[in-house]
Parts: structure tokens; C-alpha cells; sequence
């Protein structure tokens, strides 16, 4: 689909209509004409100081030509960017008109974990027509963004950036700073949208392949070729195109609250330095950036600097922030063009000297389809995957395969569970585990927790809540991603970036953890280990210990993976730390990241796809002193 089919699909936008549900509400809303008088560059008010009144409330919102309820903070969409400086304490008081519980997380900072927003862990949450009083230090800089952590509000408004300004001088200073939220709206309702991908989980995937995708897999690959392929597919009841859950097919992407058609601008002087603080506040869309023409600079990730490195294109997480430098020298018009992962949509500004110039906008890119290394075999090199026709992928049943068809294949750092075990070799594997088996058994058990290539499963990702696990998932840190692969051009990578200043912490951990990344697509059950949150017990960390977490992803989804309240030092070799609070790991990788656990109480650790932690992908974090611990363990 070509963008301009999006964009009359889209219609054209008739703005943001705000109902008086949240303006002026208790004297903390803002009235019609002081929203528009304080619009920032996002379009949403600016509020900078120490004190804050904000107010949810619910509002009209107009992106797509109807009129559709929305949740916004002081009846902005975004919601105000919050202005801060480092070193100060602020206070902010939020106040609940919804007629549903309500909550606020600071995503990213180091604060109280009373002061986090989760309700059911740090607080109870914000009562209709209560108002909570945040206060807390600050005690960093950067781009940050705050929201929702009640049910699906974040869907439907309630986000907004943060900018923390040093306390010191900006070692890289700029001319102009914009704020670039990027964002997913849909007119359906979030609680129906959940129900459909309950019922089913590719309702919204409008890339499935054709009969002419097949007859044409027929002259390039051959028949029997494309019969293999379409089997093996068929048995893990999966799609080669399901990138994304949530697609453009009921999303409108958003650049500041302003859909493609509504076009976003900021403007700038040739030769100017312009930092644009990106923030992806999507429910569900991962999004590919690019300025066609025009070099980016990153000087920043989740709000930390790193070590500046010029590029083309990214892809950011969902909940993952990126500032970036770019400098115009000619007079002349540049789009920012950030299309869907599944290609589905996008969202687009533009940069400009002059508001009445503006760029073409790129043709999307053809979807991408998943293939191997998604699957959790990236780490099988050499190996015939023509030749693995009789693999259940999904269930991984090594029953049906045929081994003599898979020589140069190291059995000894397979998973195989499932596995009829007659006449194989067993060597370093592991089997025992139950699904009742909390977090700390995985954690203080070096058994499960290895630093080697070996795959090992519990018995838990044995079960319902478990199509798939990976069989020699590889580390990627340098691979751009599915759909960002075959680029002419540069695309930045984890591996590209390091923490300004060299590592933050200790590269040497006092204790490893090993979690796998588990769902079900068919059903939409989504968890760690194959235990969704429910049926899960805390994560146990001890206050001041440094610990090593290694993520499993053996799904066919992208996931970002937010931990509350605490640094994630992500582990890029050769002594390199790229510290995150958000860390996106990929279809069949492996990756490794260490944690300070330096702030004692409950915090949230989840995946921050929306639907995900929704359907079972989260857990509860406790950092606990030392004499608590022994006393539990007593």
C-alpha cells in the first residue's frame, strides 16, 4: 500500500476537538482560548517550574473525521510536556475526573517507589475525583515521558514528554529543541481492541500473503520448496507477516498529536543545530525513523548520553526515548517519516525554513516477512533449513525430525524439551523445573542461569501459554532488525551506541538471572518463563547487589522490556554499557543486561506493549535490605 493510499484511507484530518469534560475542570484544566494561547511546538501546553496541578479527565477527540471519547491530561493530546531541572524537587498534583481508578508512572526516573504510579504496587491509585500529590527529587536529565499505568488509558491519551534540563551547561548545545512524540490512536475503544486479539490474534493483520504471493514463491522458489515453507508455517499456526498485533488498519500514527495529513512542522535557520528529542508513547507500534536527505546524530538514549554517532534510520521501541542533532545547511524542506514495523502506516512531519515549503513524503516500504532467525535459529549457522520439513517449529516436537538431515548441528546447545529421547546424547542439558518455581530458584540456581550458548527450558514454557521456544537464539545487538536489514544506508544499532563517559557501574555481577520471553499468539497469552503475572511470584533483588539479566525472546514478537525504578546497564561487550530503561529484544534473541539494585521497594518489571502486559508479560520486582531477606528466608 503506497502512503498516499494511507492517507486517503485516513481522510483528511479535521483536528483534535476538545470537549469541556477536561478543560477548566476544578479551576486545574486550562479554558479554550489559554490552551491555544499556550500551545508549545508539540501541541500540547509547555509547563516548566517545581509545582503542577494536572487534571484527567475524559474529552472528545477528533483524528480521523468522528468524534471519539478520549483521556487527556488538562485537555491536551499529547498531554502537556512537562519542563524540569535537574536538582530541583517538584510537586505535582493530579487529580482523577475519570468515573475509573487513575494513575501517573514517571517513566524512566529515579524516585521513591511510593512516588512510581503503579497502583497495586507503589500505591493504590488515584480514586474518582481524589487528587494524588507527587513529590519527588530529581536527580537526572534528559527526555523522559510520563502516563497511564491504569488498565489501557495511555490508548486512549493520557502520555505526555518530559524534559529534564541539566543541572550543568548541555554539553551539546543546539539552537532549537523540539520534542517529537510519536504515538498510535485508534477510534476504537482499547477494552475492544484487547477482546478482538482474545478472540483473534491476527484480526488487524491486513498483510496476510495471497494466492499470487504463492505463485509467485512458485517461480522463485519452486514448488515443493513453497509447499515445505507453507507447512512449516501452518503447523506453528503462525504468519510470516505477523509483525504486529495493533496495525494501521485501525491505528492513525501520530507526530505530536497530528496525524500524517495535519503534517507537523517545526521550523529552523540553514545551519542551525536542531536537537529533536524523540519519544515513542505508542500503545503498540514500533516505528522506523528516518529524514530522507538529512543525517542524524544521536547524542542521547533514554535520556542518557552516549557517544555520538551519525546515521540514517532507527528503529525506537515503544516507551524508548532518542534525542538526535541534525543540521539543515540548505533552504529546504525535510520530511520526518516514521513508518509501522509492519509497514501499515506511519506518521510524518516536516522540517522547515519556511512554513510554506514542504518535502515529499516517502513510499512506505513493502512488509517485511519473518524467516529463521525469528524463529529462535539464528544461531545455526550452516545448517539446511530446507532439510527441517518435518520440524514442528511451533511446539518444537524433535520427535518428528529427522536428525540425519540436520548434520553440523550442536544438539548440546539445544532446548528439548518435547524431545523422544531414545538413543541421544544429553550433555550439559538440563530437565528438571517445575511451573511452580519462583524467580528466586531460577535466580539462585547457576543450573538455570548459564552463561553459554546452551538453551535451556523450564517445564513451565510447557504448556498452553507457550507455542514456541527458541532453539539457538543468537545475540543480536548489531542486527538492525527485520525490514531494516537490507538498507544502503546507515542504520543505528544498539551495538553502535555506548554511555557517554564509559560504564556507569560494575561490568561484574553477584548473581545471574535467566528469563525467558513466552506467549501464545493463537490464544494471546503473553508471559515470562510461560507464567503470566497472575500465577507468578516477585523477582527478589537484594539492596546494593549487582545483577546480570539474561533475556530469552522465544516468541516471534518484538518486545520492549521496561524495569521500574532502576538503571538496566545493557551489556555490548569488550567492557561497553549502553544504560536503558527500556530495552527492546527481538524475535529469537539473546541478550544480556546488568542491574543495580539500589532503591529498595516494589517495582513493576514488564513487557510495554500495551496488550502484552495486559494479557500476562509483567512481574513484580522487590528490592529488599538484607535483614528482610534473612528475614524471609528464616
Amino acid at each position: 500500500m503506497t502512503s498516499s493510499a494511507v492517507i486517503g484511507r485516513r481522510r483528511f484530518v479535521q483536528g483534535l476537538a476538545l470537549g469541556a469534560g477536561a478543560l477548566g475542570i476544578g479551576g486545574f484544566g486550562l479554558s479554550p482560548a489559554r490552551l491555544l494561547a499556550d500551545q508549545g511546538q508539540t501541541g500540547a501546553p509547555i509547563l516548566s517550574g517545581n509545582t503542577f496541578n494536572l487534571a484527567i479527565g475524559g474529552a472528545d477527540v477528533n483524528i480521523t473525521g468522528k468524534k471519539r471519547p478520549g483521556m487527556l491530561v488538562n485537555g491536551s493530546l499529547p498531554a502537556p510536556t512537562l519542563r524540569w531541572r535537574e536538582g530541583d524537587t517538584v510537586t505535582l498534583n493530579v487529580t482523577n475526573y475519570l468515573p475509573a481508578t487513575s494513575s501517573i508512572h514517571w517513566h524512566g526516573l529515579l524516585l521513591p517507589f511510593q512516588m512510581d504510579g503503579v497502583p497495586g504496587l507503589s500505591f493504590d491509585g488515584i480514586a474518582p475525583g481524589e487528587t494524588f500529590t507527587y513529590r519527588f527529587p530529581i536527580k537526572q536529565n534528559g527526555t523522559y515521558w510520563y502516563h497511564s499505568h491504569s488498565r489501557f488509558q495511555e490508548q486512549s491519551g493520557v502520555y505526555g514528554a518530559i524534559v529534564i534540563d541539566p543541572a550543568e551547561a548541555d554539553p551539546e548545545p543546539v539552537d532549537r529543541d523540539y520534542v517529537m512524540v510519536l504515538s498510535d490512536w485508534s477510534d476504537e475503544k482499547p477494552e475492544q481492541i484487547y477482546a478482538t486479539l482474545k478472540k483473534l490474534s491476527h484480526y488487524y493483520n491486513f498483510n496476510e500473503r495471497t494466492i499470487f504471493d504463492t505463485l509467485r514463491d512458485f517461480r522463485e522458489k519452486g514448488v515443493v520448496q513453497t509447499l515445505k515453507d507453507r507447512h512449516m508455517w501452518n503447523t506453528m499456526r503462525m504468519s510470516q507477516s505477523d509483525l504486529a498485533d495493533v496495525t494501521g488498519y485501525t491505528y492513525t500514527y501520530l507526530l505530536n498529536g497530528r496525524s500524517p495529513n495535519a503534517n507537523w512542522t517545526g521550523l529552523f535557520k540553514p545551519g542551525e543545530r536542531v536537537k529533536l528529542r524523540f519519544v515513542n508513547a505508542s500503545a503498540m507500534t514500533f516505528f522506523d525513523i528516518r529524514i530522507p536527505g538529512l543525517d542524524m546524530t544521536v547524542v542521547a538514549m533514554d535520556g542518557q548520553p552516549v557517544k555520538p554517532v551519525r546515521f540514517h534510520e532507527c528503529r525506537l521501541g515503544v516507551a524508548e526515548t532518542i534525542d538526535v542533532i541534525v543540521t539543515p545547511e540548505k533552504k529546504q524542506a525535510f520530511t520526518v517519516f516514521a513508518q509501522s514495523i509492519d509497514r501499515s502506516g506511519f506518521a510524518r512531519g516536516t522540517l522547515t525554513p519556511d512554513p510554506a515549503m514542504s518535502a515529499a513524503v516517502p513510499e512506505m516500504d513493502p512488509p517485511p516477512l519473518l524467516g529463521h532467525t525469528e524463529m529462535g535459529m539464528g544461531g545455526m549457522a550452516g545448517m539446511n533449513h530446507g532439510d527441517m520439513e518435518g520440524m514442528n517449529h511451533g511446539a518444537m516436537d524433535h520427535g518428528k525430525m529427522d536428525h540425519g538431515a540436520m548434520k553440523g548441528m550442536q544438539h548440546d546447545d539445544m532446548g528439548h524439551g518435547g524431545m523422544k529421547h531414545a538413543g541421544m546424547q544429553h550433555k550439559g542439558m538440563q530437565h528438571d523445573g517445575d511451573h511452580k518455581v519462583p524467580f528466586a530458584f531460577v535466580a539462585d540456581n547457576p543450573d538455570l542461569a548459564p552463561r553459554t550458548s546452551a538453551v535451556q527450558h523450564l517445564d513451565s514454557e510447557y504448556g498452553p501459554g507457550v507455542d514456541m521456544r527458541a532453539m539457538a537464539p543468537a545475540a543480536m545487538l548489531d542486527d538492525p532488525g527485520i525490514g531494516l536489514r537490507e538498507r544502503d544506508w546507515k542504520v543505528l544499532t544498539y551495538a553502535d551506541m555506548e554511555t557517554a563517559g564509559g560504564p556507569p557501574d560494575s561490568l561484574t555481577p553477584d548473581r545471574e538471572i535467566v528469563l525467558h520471553l513466552t506467549g501464545n499468539m493463537s490464544r494471546y497469552m503473553w508471559s515470562f518463563n510461560g507464567i503470566k503475572f497472575a500465577d507468578s511470584v516477585p523477582l527478589e533483588l537484594h539492596h546494593g547487589e549487582r545483577a546480570r539479566i539474561t533475556l530469552v525472546n522465544d516468541t516471534m514478537m518484538t518486545h520492549p522490556i521496561h524495569l521500574h525504578g532502576l538503571w538496566s546497564d545493557l551489556e555490548l561487550g569488550d567492557g561497553r554499557l549502553l544504560r536503558k530503561h527500556t530495552i527492546t529484544v527481538k524475535p529469537g534473541e539473546k541478550l544480556s543486561y546488568l542491574v543495580r539494585a539500589d532503591a529498595t521497594g516494589r517495582w513493576a518489571y514488564h513487557c510495554h506493549l500495551l496488550y502484552h502486559m495486559e494479557a500476562g508479560m509483567f512481574r513484580e520486582v522487590r528490592v529488599v535490605d538484607n535483614a528482610t531477606a534473612k528475614e524471609a528466608r528464616s
